[in-house]
């Protein structure tokens, strides 16, 4: 093992060392579940990276998603032609593609994989998987039947794994509803999912692979951070207790297409408006930050330059350099990773892929690090849906919520990081998975 792999182990120790510091009870910590949590982060790892057959599983996963993702530009095409069509790409009728256009090019993406996704619900294939995992978390880890099945369900969907426990919200204890919030955040749904690697398919061909296994890596780093940040210090009603899915299925697989692709263009407008309004935000802010860096340099002769994105990564550079990055790669890492919590992941996945094209980035580890670490929906925005989402159900429960939402959200950070440590960890060259 290279230094940088030490780094990244120690770093891995170090941000639950930090949930620590910051936990509301550090005498109530379950250890137990920290320690299931990280052994289950390694467990995956080493079975997709190193172990033999792990690493045709990954790779079989990488080209089959690849290949549904192909499938789904077909009704883009079809609806806007040349718009539709990724750089030097060709359209049947012989026309040329004009450009990455991320409105028509990548967004449509999302309608298909709902669809795809609401067809493997109503076939009873997605929740087989969820009721395995969520069997593991709550025999292994010794937590609640609900938060296991929650966190389970996030591996594969987003607000809507709220609905699976809609049952035992009513009665979960602020331990139990700050993991619901955590393992929400510190993952991503399957249909954003495929907005990501449309993004960086071109720039990195195993992006499917990579950013499956960080879903699956990042649901049981959820469940420990969680409970160390906001330790469970009452009865929870399903303690130890399997609880079956809650699921309003359809009629029919053509129900199950529709509503699908309803949901997906709900999405699609969610995000779209998201990003127009919090870019915009943020380049506001950027306006007021770049007056005051112009006031500071007269009064003290400093040439920098103040911003948003400049002070998000000075605050995770040294998290950043924990994970294992390179220091060559840590400052603009640390500005992409920090950018996140504002700017969502989308917008860093995409200035990601940019400074690979252009070339600023080409150490294969620190992508790779950087591509786990930002597989999340840990930021301010997400937050706010979830909370959101969750009150809509239980309105009840918003008070609790609110009081732990940015706990959670912290959870979550942290989580995603200690994904980005354990890919680091079993980084290496010759992999032919994380290698170039």
């Amino acid at each position: 093992m290279e230094l940088y792999n030490f780094i990244s182990l120690a770093g891995l120790f170090g941000f639950v060392f930090i949930g620590w510091l910051l936990s509301t009870s550090r005498k109530d910590i379950n250890w137990h579940v920290v320690v299931w949590g990280i052994s289950f982060q390694f467990l995956f790892a080493w079975f997709l990276f190193v172990f033999p057959v792990g690493i045709k599983f990954f790779m079989l996963i990488n080209t089959i998603v690849n290949k549904i993702l192909a499938s789904s530009t077909a009704g883009a095409e079809f609806m806007f032609g040349a718009l539709a069509l990724p750089p030097g790409m060709k359209g049947a009728g012989g026309e040329e593609s004009i450009g990455f256009i991320f409105a028509f090019q990548a967004l449509p993406t999302i309608i298909f994989f709902s669809a795809l996704m609401s067809i493997l619900y109503f076939l009873n294939i997605i929740p087989r998987i969820v009721k395995f995992f969520s069997y593991l978390f709550t025999k292994l880890m010794r937590v609640s039947g609900a938060e296991s099945l929650c966190a389970a369900s996030n591996i594969f969907v987003g607000i809507e794994s709220a609905l699976t426990i809609k049952p035992f919200l009513k009665n979960m204890t602020k331990s139990e509803l700050c993991t619901v919030l955590t393992a929400g955040m510190a993952t991503v749904a399957s249909n954003v999912l495929a907005l990501y690697v449309f993004s960086l398919q071109d720039v990195f061909p195993n992006i499917a692979g990579h950013l499956v296994s960080a879903s699956f890596l990042s649901a049981p780093a959820a469940l420990a951070m969680s409970k160390v940040l906001l330790p469970e210090t009452e009865q929870p009603e399903t303690l130890n207790e399997n609880v079956e899915l809650h699921i309003e299925r359809e009629n029919n697989i053509f129900e199950a297409v529709i509503n699908g692709a309803n949901t997906g263009v709900k999405l699609i407008v969610g995000i779209s408006a998201l990003l127009i309004a919090v870019l915009g935000l943020v380049h506001l802010i950027d306006q007021i930050f770049l007056g005051l860096g112009g006031l500071i340099n007269q009064m003290f002769d400093w040439n920098g330059t103040l911003s948003l994105k400049s002070i998000l990564g000075v605050i995770f550079y040294p998290f950043t350099v924990m994970m294992g990055v390179p220091l060559e790669d840590a400052g603009i890492l640390s500005r992409i990773i920090g950018e996140r919590v504002i700017v969502t992941e989308v917008t860093s996945y995409h200035h990601l892929a940019g400074f690979i094209s252009k070339g600023i980035l080409e150490s294969p580890r620190s992508i790779v690090i950087t591509t786990y670490a930002l597989c999340g929906f840990a930021h301010l925005a997400s937050m706010a849906i979830f909370i959101g989402g969750v009150a809509a159900i239980v309105p009840e429960r918003m008070p609790t919520l609110a009081r732990i939402g940015f706990r959670a959200l912290l959870a979550a950070t942290l989580a995603c990081l200690m994904t980005g440590a354990v890919a680091g960890t079993f980084f290496t060259e010759s992999s032919m998975l994380l290698g170039t």
